[in-house]
């Protein structure tokens, strides 16, 4: 079973110990099998509950998987490269429009932002022991949020999204729950959730955001989470309409220990409403970071949710980073509070880009698609053929393999660094090396 590795120990933490380090050598290869822990038990001397003990462990960190008669086996292993590492570098000549940042123009510029913050600490300077949260801060972020028809709850800050939605995973969820993704998706997302020891479910979207049928049968199927991105989907763009809103909270009402995250990640950029679905469930957090809007490097995220889900949250952090920086909160306070951020007109630039894209494209028998945000997601039929083509013909693209995992396959193109003068030369390359288009676009 074990081939020619062996399992030794003769304590539970001896035992899980030498199985980490077959899987970390690689002798014990994904998907292996574990001898049967009464059989072990006979083959190392020990009792049995001292197999089942390391085991359990081995369960908790997220290193194997037991199905039930079918006994333990060595999980798939989390993610050691990203799905970002899967690009093409462009070289030089080649526009890059696969990165997915914002558009350096449309950030306001940070120095008077950090300048004030730099000013208000030298007023009540930043210590041990304090509240982490400032309260203007505080007080702005969740006026915000009441505005935009989210429930109540509780604020807290974090290092960004990514940040946000992992905090909230692991205040609920243990290695091997199942999680349902939205697909194609967030590729850090994707690669996040195995990283945690969790077994991602893919569930479609269509321009509309997630596929109730798909989430319905995710959640029949176990899983004990959902993540949905509200507006701004990456990589296709979708945003929640008020009829899917209203369709999914109706879902998961009907499932209340469900978990709930929203990533709000195009709050600033985006001139659709907000449709939230939070407090569908009993425990339900939403996130909005500040990195499309202010700039990536701020690394700032609000957090809002039930009261233990926050608490939780906020309970971790301590015993980890302690807090966010309060000065980069200031620094956030006076981008809110100074106009920094025209924010119709950021959402406007990029839509008309998009826009322009997706239109130009449709003209040459292309379908691509794109409501909000700074994406466009394009099917093709032979995704490293069209990758190719287009570069060749100038133009670096994300694969669609950062993206996806059971879905068709796609490109994805990043209108921020986009003039009107590129849309035509862009939309006449992607015709070109798109292919037939598929039956089934995406979802």
């Amino acid at each position: 079973m074990l081939g020619e590795y062996r399992i030794t120990g003769r304590g539970a933490a001896e035992i899980s110990a030498s199985v980490e380090r077959g899987v970390g050598s690689g002798e014990l290869a994904p998907g292996q099998h574990l001898p049967p822990m009464r059989e072990l038990a006979t083959e190392l001397g020990v009792n049995p509950n001292t197999v089942a003990a390391a085991y359990r462990a081995l369960r908790d960190r997220g290193v194997i998987e037991t199905a039930g008669r079918r006994g333990s086996r060595v999980r798939p292993r989390p993610a050691s490269t990203a799905r970002g590492s899967i690009r093409v570098d462009a070289p030089p000549g080649v526009r890059d429009i696969s990165e997915g940042n914002p558009d350096p123009a449309l950030l306001p510029p940070l120095h008077d932002a950090l300048a004030a913050a730099a000013h208000h600490n030298a007023l009540r300077p930043g210590l041990y022991g304090q509240d982490p949260l400032d309260p203007e801060f505080a007080r702005l972020a969740r006026a915000g949020l009441d505005a935009d028809g989210v429930p109540p709850g509780p604020v807290a800050v974090t290092s960004g999204s990514l940040d946000a939605i992992e905090r909230v995973l692991a205040a609920h969820l243990r290695p091997g729950d199942a999680v349902a993704v939205e697909d194609p998706g967030w590729g850090s997302l994707l690669d996040l959730v195995p990283a945690l020891g969790l077994r991602p479910v893919p569930v479609g979207v269509d321009d509309e955001g997630p596929l109730p049928g798909d989430l319905d049968r995710a959640l029949r199927a176990g899983a004990r989470a959902v993540v949905v991105t509200c507006r701004a989907q990456n990589p296709t763009g979708a945003s929640v309409s008020v009829g899917r809103a209203a369709g999914l909270r109706a879902l998961l009402a009907t499932r209340p220990g469900t978990l709930l995250i929203e990533d709000d990640h195009g709050h600033g950029i985006v001139d659709l409403p907000l449709h939230p679905l939070a407090a569908a469930t009993d425990r339900w957090a939403l996130v909005r970071s500040t990195a499309k809007a202010y700039g990536p490097d701020l690394r700032l995220a609000v957090l809002t949710g039930d009261a233990l889900t926050v608490d939780r949250v906020r309970g971790r952090q301590r015993l980890g980073p302690g807090w966010v920086s309060r000065l980069l909160q200031r620094a956030v306070v006076h981008l809110w509070t100074s106009g920094a951020v025209d924010a119709p007109a950021v959402a406007r630039a990029y839509g008309e880009r998009r826009d322009g894209l997706v239109a130009a494209l449709a003209e040459r028998g292309v379908a691509a698609h794109g409501r909000s945000g700074m994406n466009v997601w394009v099917p093709v039929a032979d995704e490293t053929g069209a990758v190719a083509r287009l570069l060749q013909a100038g133009w670096a693209v994300a694969p669609g393999a950062r993206f996806r995992s059971m879905s068709t396959r796609g490109v994805r193109l990043t209108v921020s660094p986009l003039t009107t003068d590129d849309i035509g030369p862009l939309a006449d390359a992607v015709a070109s090396a798109a292919g037939p288009v598929p039956a089934r676009s995406y979802g």
